[in-house]
């Protein structure tokens, strides 16, 4: 458990923001699903902004990892975590809804942080409508809903987090707690606790698992 400063970007407008780079992710895994929490997560959809800052994100490198997609080689599914890092790789899970990760790491190494809650923003009033959701609460605090409420989808994977349609942003700081715990929704490999989140933000996707 370790504190961070993070930026709240309600401070600052976040057209002025600049994008964070792809060296962000050319790094350890480990190291980047930390940084994540509290970066800003960017959707350009036409003329609409939805951003969300990320508060909740899981580990996944190595085929020696056995919850990894990328456990036992390459696939056509998973290309796109042994290719370089700064994209977007995004599937499809249990017939229900997708996930959106962010591949790191070195080209041919595969790795991606998968992005497991967001604490909403801007654009509330569409990603309400793209979910049908009322409760605010429970908008954003999912892998699922997030990617629902932000229009993100397979018609996205691949794409560079450089992009207008979807990037990150940092903003001014201020100090949060990082908490770690098991993944979520593993079968195996449950004893390497590479899911980390911002300490009692309300949109953590497990609280019952933060404490």
């Amino acid at each position: 458990m370790r504190k961070i400063n993070i930026e709240s970007s309600q401070a600052v407008s976040i057209d002025k923001l600049p994008k964070i780079g792809p060296e962000f992710f050319n790094r350890p895994t480990l190291l980047v699903a930390q940084e994540l929490l509290g970066t800003v997560l960017v959707r350009q959809i036409d003329e609409s902004i939805l951003t969300g800052r990320i508060v909740e994100t899981e580990a996944y490198f190595g085929e020696d990892d056995p919850a990894s997609h990328a456990h036992g080689g390459p696939t056509p599914r998973n290309r796109i975590m042994y290719g370089p890092a700064g994209f977007a790789y995004i599937y499809f899970i249990y017939g229900n809804h997708h996930c959106l990760n962010f591949v790191t790491e070195a080209e041919g190494f595969p790795a991606a942080v998968l992005i497991r809650a967001l604490h909403p923003l801007a654009g509330v009033k569409i990603m309400r409508r793209n979910r049908g959701q009322a409760n605010l609460a429970d908008l954003t605090n999912g892998p699922g809903k997030l990617c629902l409420a932000l229009e993100i989808d397979k018609s996205l994977n691949g794409i560079s987090l450089y992009s207008d349609e979807l990037h990150l942003v940092r903003g001014d700081y201020h100090w949060f707690e990082i908490s770690n715990g098991p993944r979520v929704g593993v079968s195996q490999g449950k004893n390497r606790r590479w899911r980390f989140f911002l300490k009692d933000d309300p949109y953590v996707s497990n609280p019952i698992r933060s404490k």
